[in-house]
């Protein structure tokens, strides 16, 4: 992640935008993001909130259940809006936003500059116009299904404390597995370098973030 606050460069990539109009009237507040493929844009985990419109590139949004399943949102490109929720909302649950490829974004701190969005009557305009958008898009939505590899992964991703699982019989009742499936999972996983064994029924994900939530 990489801040760029250049207002020649900003001022390109908000003429750019198709919310240029309401984004000229925010321009001393705004600055860029810069993401690599894979990085988290936002999670329930990031202490400052960002609204965001996508100015190149696209991601993915999906929610994490207890369990490790993952469901789709949605998706989003150019002039994508993050962060409408979080401008009423302290948090956002299990949802997770996640670059599809490198991404940048046009972005200003809620926490500094929310009064001042919130007496701005075009840019509730177009709040109000993207959540209807997602809210239209959510209600159209299944559930894709995941396999039990595929939740364990993303248990362990978003779950687990530094991507560590510990206490096979505990974790195997989170998963709805047997601790024997859970077991063997693993033992395929250590296989293929995915997790690395550090203790009696204790393994860590080879790529583990700090990012994760307490399992």
């Amino acid at each position: 992640m990489k801040k760029i606050s250049d207002p020649q460069v900003i001022s390109r990539w908000v003429q750019r935008s198709r919310y240029r109009v309401v984004l000229e009237q925010l321009k001393p507040y705004l600055f860029l993001m810069s993401y690599e493929k894979g990085e988290l844009v936002t999670s329930p985990l990031l202490r400052e909130r960002w609204f965001q419109v996508v100015a190149r590139g696209s991601l993915s949004i999906y929610f994490i259940r207890d369990d490790g399943g993952r469901y789709s949102l949605s998706s989003g490109r150019a002039d994508y809006i993050l962060g409408d929720m979080e401008l009423f909302l302290s948090g956002t649950g299990s949802i997770y936003t996640e670059a599809a490829e490198p991404l940048l974004c046009i972005a200003l701190s809620i926490d500094q500059h929310r009064d001042a969005l919130l007496e701005n009557n075009l840019f509730l305009q177009m709040i109000c116009m993207s959540m209807t958008a997602k809210i239209e898009a959510i209600t159209a939505l299944d559930a894709a299904p995941s396999s039990l590899a595929d939740r364990v992964i993303s248990y362990m991703r978003y779950k687990c404390q530094d991507g560590v699982l510990k206490g096979l019989e505990r974790e195997s009742f989170h998963l709805h597995c047997s601790a024997r499936q859970l077991q063997r999972i693993l033992n395929e996983f250590e296989k293929q370098g995915k997790v690395v064994k550090i203790g009696k029924g204790a393994y860590r994900l080879a790529e583990a973030t700090p990012q994760s939530e307490e399992c």
